[in-house]
């Protein structure tokens, strides 16, 4: 079995493959705080609660945009016998050709998303992850990564509207039952989903614009299932992409 672990700005995801079959998904907030201790027990605790131990793994493999966590997570691991653990950076192969102007810059979570996306769904492709922020990947039919957008992602923005306004309340994302809302509540809830949905929708057809072509769309990230459904475009929803890119990535470096 393997152990994928995506470390991102506001949750660590963590996965469990026997071969190429998900076991589970556990999702935990990133503490930037925890120490290597804390973090091997909420993964040891994670494991038993889906009957396994430590010594079930085979090895791991690491994508993180949290530099400062990344070694944290890396020794909790390893100190469970989890096997050797790859981290997604210089060095390991991933057969993505990324035609940035700096590949280096591209995160990892970016590449482990198009790394299944390429061997899972037919190319050109956009490729939108809904996290802390929103990022939206473009793959030309060649399988070539050609770049993309970095967008503030939903929580960012009502975070900032809240934080920089004196009457508006903090609400939790769930989507309201009208496009017109009757009540402030409402009219932040239909805000922040169909102003979401109604952007990715535009950002889809220019990039198909400029691409000249159109594209198999995928979403993904711990927000998409909010906001795939008030999307008029045709979005494929894949909650565990960047996991299944781990996994190919760790089968072209171990051979497994």
């Amino acid at each position: 079995m393997i152990l994928a672990v995506d470390i991102g700005n506001s949750n660590i995801v963590i996965g469990c493959f026997d071969k190429n079959e998900i076991m589970f998904v556990e999702r935990i907030s990133t503490n930037h705080q925890s120490t290597q201790m804390e973090y091997t027990v909420i993964i040891k605790n994670i494991l038993e609660l889906n009957g396994l131990v430590g010594e079930h793994i085979d090895g791991g493999i690491i994508s993180s945009v949290v530099p400062p966590l990344t070694e944290t997570l890396k020794s909790a691991m390893e100190r469970l016998g989890c096997g050797e653990i790859l981290v997604v950076g210089p060095g390991i192969k991933t057969g993505l050709k990324i035609l940035l102007d700096n590949p280096v810059q591209l995160g990892s979570d970016r590449v482990a998303d198009a790394v299944a996306a390429i061997n899972l769904y037919p190319a050109p492709l956009i490729l939108i992850d809904m996290g802390t922020a929103t990022t939206v990947s473009v793959i030309d039919r060649n399988k070539s990564f050609l770049g993309g957008m970095i967008i503030p992602g939903m929580s960012v923005s009502l975070d900032s509207l809240t934080n920089r306004t004196s009457q508006l309340p903090k609400i939790s994302l769930v989507p309201a039952k009208k496009v017109i809302g009757t009540n402030t509540i409402d009219c932040m809830k239909s805000g922040i989903i169909n102003a979401t949905a109604s952007s990715l929708d535009g950002v889809i057809e220019r990039i198909e614009e400029e691409l000249g072509e159109g594209c198999t769309v995928v979403s993904t990230g711990g927000l998409a299932n909010l906001v795939v459904p008030y999307c008029k475009r045709e979005i494929i929803l894949d909650e565990t992409l960047l996991l299944k890119g781990l996994r190919i990535i760790y089968s072209k470096n171990k051979g497994d």
